[in-house]
């Protein structure tokens, strides 16, 4: 399982890369492992502010649908329309192509709340 240094993690299998106040948010290769072959992303909070936690979306694979929960507070301003048409990416590549939205956070110090990659290596196991 790739688990990059990098970025932080949720308990719920997100990931986050942080580029000042945005972040890039996706599923781990681990939780993309567990569902299987993606087959759908529904996202439809874009331009809505949700807080940590909230659902931002789903994640339907051919034998279960995930909640997708926000890992930071603030403004979903974009969602990885690539994923609509090739969904298939969430499982070939979650850490790139397979992002799937663009936060404006309101609350840095969310980011306190995740776990680092060695954090998360200790969750999954």
């Amino acid at each position: 399982m790739k688990v990059p240094a990098e970025l932080k993690y949720t308990k719920d299998h997100e990931w986050v890369k942080v580029e000042g106040d945005m972040a890039t948010v996706g599923i781990t290769d681990f939780a993309q492992s567990e569902l299987g072959d993606i087959v759908y992303v529904e996202i439809e909070t874009v331009g809505d502010t949700l807080a940590q936690e909230e659902i931002f979306g789903t994640v339907e694979a051919v034998k279960t649908v995930s909640d997708l929960f926000m890992p930071v507070s603030g403004e979903v301003i974009e969602f990885n329309k690539a994923i609509e048409s090739s969904p298939e990416a969430v499982n070939t590549d979650p850490y790139g192509k397979g992002w799937m939205i663009k936060v404006k956070m309101s609350n840095p110090s969310d980011l306190n709340n995740l776990l680092s990659a060695e954090q998360y290596k200790g969750i999954i196991g």
